[in-house]
């Protein structure tokens, strides 16, 4: 983007959020509550935190009740339908809600927004909703709702006009210890079954120096773990003017000092190089973990999917890893059905699995979306079927979890200290993100600790030393 077209962006959010701080409390007579709730992805958390602080910037304060909300805010995802039913049954409940509140604004944005055939049936089927907007134009809310309480029609913004970066917004982090850092947006990939890169655009990196003085924010406010995000981190650094990839921009943020450590999601199997693995090896703050998505064991299946990869690379490049990482442990996504898939196919993502032992899976029975290739492709295997398959692959890996838990039984790790359970015990996740419980006080949240495992059920427990 030219410097003059983001001069122009920032002074038009200046202005609204200022137009929009001063007849706040005219219209209300006190400081309204603003509610977002968020549905999806990392990012949309994310996402979601720099539309908190946008609004709190304008003079909303923020609340988690929408049913006592003066703006509620629903930032939607569009990968499963599942995802799709949810938001549609949340908006509907604002109706009533809308009724009895003078004043009340329901606005709708993110992936699902996004879509066409989506704006269109809110515009149509949910008169009540006031404003909506896609992934693209979030620094305009402030416009939006001045506009709308000044006396403009509902506002349906999902043009592809803007795909570049507003650094420096207001951001209201959800979290003190734990928080996300963005370091690119979009998609090149383009898998035959994913809706992302339609909605969220092809791949844009941030500048790292953008990236590295908001980390040092970070450590500097106290967080102890720093979540880097992007639909492919692997690849980030493409388009960028300066000589930088993904394992470089690792060295850059391991360098800053403080206690903290590093976490990313997600990577590509097709991106993910020996210099990224040797540089998680030599990069004591970054987390010894990959997220490695590889949805199915079978090449016939990977190739209709626009995988970009082979089963015999993708277990390559786990050899290598196990080779080069000292302690390295593994997750992945898997999608159960695929159009066409068959019951050898799937038994090839079995064969995976079992080969790999992974810590844990994230499971899908495939789901239709609109607008991909794959929502036209044949087929043939019923819900059912696929269910059976389903289950399968949740048996095959239950037993794998108790062999990997069995094996950390006596081990000794040190331990970010994250949560207070109901019991009251204290959970912490190791350098390689396995989760352990143990006895504390809640006076060690934020800390790191050491924790030796002594025994497992359905998680790790330890005692601390």
């Amino acid at each position: 983007m030219q410097t003059n077209e983001y001069k122009d962006i920032m002074l038009s959010f200046e202005e609204y959020t200022s137009k929009l701080s001063v007849i706040l409390p005219k219209i209300y007579g006190r400081k309204p509550l603003a509610c977002v709730n968020t549905f999806g992805c990392q990012q949309n958390v994310s996402d979601s935190e720099k539309i908190k602080g946008i609004l709190e910037n304008a003079g909303y304060e923020i609340t988690e009740d929408d049913e006592n909300a003066d703006f509620v805010l629903f930032n939607t995802c569009a990968v499963r339908e599942h995802a799709e039913d949810r938001v549609f049954g949340n908006i509907g409940r604002m109706k009533a809600l809308k009724k009895q509140r003078e004043g009340m604004l329901v606005a709708v944005c993110g992936c699902m927004a996004q879509q066409q055939r989506i704006c269109d049936r809110v515009k149509n089927s949910y008169p009540y909703v006031d404003i909506l907007f896609g992934t693209r134009h979030a620094h305009k809310l402030p416009e939006y709702i001045y506009k709308r309480l000044t006396g403009s029609t509902r506002i349906f913004d999902i043009s592809e006009d803007f795909s570049g970066f507003l650094e420096g917004m207001p951001i209201h982090r959800d979290g003190k210890l734990k928080g996300w850092l963005p370091i690119m947006y979009g998609c090149d990939n383009f898998c035959t079954y994913c809706i992302v890169p339609h909605v969220r655009g092809r791949e844009r990196s941030r500048n790292s120096c953008e990236i590295i003085r908001e980390a040092e924010s970070m450590v500097a406010a106290g967080f102890k773990e720093i979540m880097l995000l992007g639909q492919n981190v692997n690849s980030y650094g493409k388009g960028l003017s300066e000589d930088i990839n993904f394992a470089g921009l690792l060295e850059k943020i391991n360098a800053i000092p403080g206690d903290f450590r590093i976490r990313f999601m997600t990577s590509h199997p097709k991106d993910c190089t020996i210099e990224l693995l040797d540089t998680i090896a030599r990069c004591e703050k970054v987390e010894t973990h990959l997220h490695l998505p590889f949805q199915s064991g079978s090449d016939r299946v990977l190739k209709a999917m626009n995988r970009k990869y082979d089963s015999a690379g993708y277990l390559n490049l786990i050899k290598e890893a196990k080779k080069r990482i000292p302690g390295v442990s593994f997750t992945s996504d898997i999608i159960v059905g695929f159009p066409g898939e068959t019951y050898e196919d799937f038994k090839e993502t079995l064969r995976i699995v079992k080969e790999v032992k992974f810590q844990a899976l994230f499971t899908f029975i495939y789901s239709k979306r609109y607008g991909t290739p794959a929502a036209t492709m044949e087929d043939p295997v019923t819900r059912a079927e696929k269910g059976k398959w389903f289950s399968e692959l949740l048996q095959v890996q239950e037993e794998i979890s108790k062999r990997n838990y069995a094996s950390y039984v006596g081990t000794t790790h040190r331990v970010l200290c994250d949560e207070v359970k109901e019991n009251g015990k204290l959970t912490g996740k190791t350098l390689s993100a396995v989760e352990i419980e143990f006895e504390g006080d809640p006076a060690l949240l934020g800390q790191f600790v050491d924790v030796r495992v002594d025994r497992f059920s359905n998680i790790l427990e330890g005692t601390k030393l």
